[in-house]
């Protein structure tokens, strides 16, 4: 394990984020934990306070789209950004409205880049190396049915992290990516539930029905619906690291499906 970092995570008020706040805290690093929305903070410093980690947690507003809470942000001096946050939006992509594109957009990439670039500055001004992590996903390197919009998301997110690993180098700043499979903390079954906020069998070609027998086949299976204690124990372990992969799959089996995909698009015939 490396020594003891400070580190800034995003979208900490649950799931992945919180897990691994929580996990890294355990271990004496010193988290700045960001959530959303204002009730996350009551909710979440209670747990700080319960587990007995007020210490190693410090739990802040950090809504990644506020301009007024990302310059607070990046004042802090930190030495890992661990960039979580996100959403999905899901359906057809043939058929999704295009403001629920932009703002998947928003978050998942220009949102990330932005305090990307702001800390690379900073971490160079000041002659310090740094690290950035990115959550991707599976989804940044493959395209289900169903997901088009949020993996594209993932997949532009990934060809940034790459650009970025190259081109900070340089300057003693190393980029990672983590690409958790399917694991069961809600995200993806509330991501399942945004299409349904539009789709209307009256208006779309995809019906309702198909659409939602389509994320059951995803999702119902035990492969859909991992223990996320995995990834977050992962993510413990990478995210202080000073050495390892740039590109994380978690668990195995999804890594082997992904490099199978990926050489069998070379034999794809339209």
């Amino acid at each position: 394990m490396s020594t003891k970092k400070t580190i800034l995570i995003t979208g900490a008020g649950s799931g992945f984020g919180e897990g691994t706040a929580f996990g890294l805290a355990k271990l004496g690093h010193k988290i700045i934990a960001g959530v959303q929305i204002a009730p996350q903070l009551t909710e979440l410093r209670k747990k700080v306070e319960a587990a007995g980690l007020q210490d190693n947690i410090e739990v802040i507003k950090l809504d990644i789209l506020d301009k007024y809470d990302v310059a607070l942000a990046v004042k802090r001096d930190i030495d890992v950004f661990f960039s979580n946050a996100g959403i999905g939006e899901s359906g057809p992509a043939f058929e999704i409205p295009l403001d629920l594109v932009r703002g998947n957009y928003e978050t998942n990439v220009f949102a990330p880049l932005e305090l990307s670039q702001k800390f690379a500055a900073k971490w160079i001004r000041e002659g310090k190396n740094g690290k950035i992590v990115f959550t991707s996903s599976m989804g940044g390197l493959f395209t289900p049915s169903g997901y088009g919009i949020y993996v594209s998301t993932k997949h532009a997110l990934e060809a940034i992290a790459e650009a970025l690993a190259n081109e900070l180098n340089p300057y003693g700043i190393k980029i990672q990516t983590i690409n958790p499979g399917a694991y069961l903390t809600g995200y993806n079954e509330t991501m399942a539930e945004n299409a349904f906020r539009w789709l209307d069998d009256e208006v779309n070609f995809t019906k309702r029905a198909d659409m939602k027998a389509n994320f059951d086949s995803l999702l119902g299976t035990p492969e859909g619906r991992l223990d996320p204690q995995e990834m977050i124990e992962a993510m413990i372990e990478i995210v202080p690291s000073d050495e390892g992969k740039f590109r994380n799959v978690v668990p195995q089996f999804v890594e082997d499906m992904l490099k199978e995909h990926q050489l069998k698009a070379w034999e794809n015939r339209i």
